[in-house]
């Protein structure tokens, strides 16, 4: 689950981890108070206005048919409002949302961090997830920050450290010493840097984070050490113990077909192919769609049903498929273990019937247990589905339907 900027920031101040203040706003009006707020309270005379969405690049990105960054500088109320008002009710296109773009709904008004002091500021790289190759925490981290990531490690890999933690084990304080040696610290800088990265590795294990990303990491110009900006996602598998965080999910953010897939507890994906595809099982599910890229098609979604489907799940899964226009073949492959492959048929059946007409070619594989019943079962319905029982036989059928 991921997590706007300014939520990720408060969670990580419950970790005593300093962060850039904000106040998350969705009016423009409300922008230009909170940059007063901001004054009074820092004494800064300029302020940042940030898109809150889910995706990086916000900096780099613009507001669709319009000049307006994602993330600008505003020198007094007036100026905080514009930009707020060009931001808030736009669709913002980075990097990472590609041409679709995400719609602004809110933006966060925050301190202004490059204030002048004795010593220059500089900004670095910090991140933590799973090296699954080790099975270990990682901490990823670069002197080259606020910039992208991807480009130092493909041009100057050599910046790019990393410090691995062990499972069940705290981060030791000669490794976040190290981290904040490798940073080219010293003095007030350094041990800030040494309680900011032990603080942030706490963070990351309290929260059950799968990913937490702070870029930039940045010293101010009197050597406190602060997250500017924010980026957390959440392990979805532990929200069972944090119903506090289940509450921040902002599921307009999140792929529609997505979520009204996990309300059938259908785990879905959306792709861009032309091949929608029902499987049960996400090997199964993996096979499957090397199987449709092999005989000449894309698939379109990836859908696991699990291993107790019924008429309602495939049902729901018919509907979710079929919302995308570039659906031109739908193929269910089900390898009857848990779930017997008749009940299956029917739920085809069924849901077939009660869908009503469907205009693409369906192609059911069933195999395993009452196999030869469910084949039995489709072909006497006198609906138009087509069936098969080898993998090959299905591919072939695929085939045929996109040709």
């Amino acid at each position: 689950m991921n997590l706007h900027e300014y939520q990720a920031k408060e969670l990580l101040k419950k970790y005593n981890v300093p962060v850039q203040e904000g106040i998350p706003v969705e009016t423009p009006e409300a922008a230009a108070e909170a940059y007063k707020q901001l004054k009074v309270q820092y004494g800064n005379e300029f302020a940042v206005v940030k898109a809150q969405i889910h995706a990086g690049g916000r900096g780099k990105g613009k507001i669709r048919g319009t000049e307006q960054r994602g993330v600008a500088v505003g020198k007094n109320a007036e100026d905080v409002k514009t930009i707020a008002g060009n931001i808030l009710g736009g669709t913002l296109v980075t990097i990472q949302t590609g041409e679709a773009g995400k719609l602004v709904n809110k933006v966060l008004v925050a301190q202004d961090v490059y204030y002048p002091g004795p010593n220059p500021v500089k900004e670095f790289y910090l991140s933590i997830l799973l090296d699954r190759a080790k099975g270990q925490n990682v901490i990823m981290y670069s002197t080259e920050g606020g910039m992208d990531i991807e480009e130092v490690a493909h041009s100057t890999p050599e910046k790019i450290y990393k410090e691995w933690v062990k499972p069940n084990m705290p981060l030791q304080p000669f490794q976040a010493r190290n981290i904040a040696f490798n940073f080219g610290l010293s003095g007030e800088a350094f041990k800030n840097m040494v309680k900011f990265v032990t603080n942030l590795y706490n963070a990351y294990v309290g929260l059950d984070c799968s990913m937490l990303e702070i870029n930039p990491l940045f010293k101010t110009s009197d050597e406190k050490i602060i997250a500017v900006d924010a980026k957390v996602n959440l392990d979805d598998n532990a929200l069972m113990r944090h119903p506090d965080l289940e509450a921040l999910r902002d599921i307009t953010e999140e792929d529609p077909t997505e979520v009204e897939a996990g309300k059938y507890n259908l785990n879905f994906v959306k792709l861009d192919g032309n091949v929608g595809c029902m499987v049960n099982g996400a090997g199964l599910a993996m096979a499957t769609m090397d199987m449709i890229k092999l005989s000449g098609g894309d698939p379109a979604n990836f859908l696991d049903v699990g291993g107790t489907a019924n008429a309602q799940t495939v049902e729901a899964g018919f509907r979710i498929i079929l919302k995308d226009p570039k659906v031109k073949a739908i193929l269910i492959n089900i390898f009857g273990g848990i779930v017997r492959c008749d009940r299956v048929a029917q739920g085809v059946i069924d849901a077939y019937k009660s869908i009503g007409n469907i205009n693409v070619p369906i192609i059911v594989r069933l195999q395993g247990t009452n196999a030869k019943e469910a084949k039995e079962l489709i072909e006497a319905s006198g609906l138009k589905v087509q069936s098969a029982t080898l993998l090959s036989e299905a591919a072939d059928l695929v085939n045929k339907a996109l040709n």
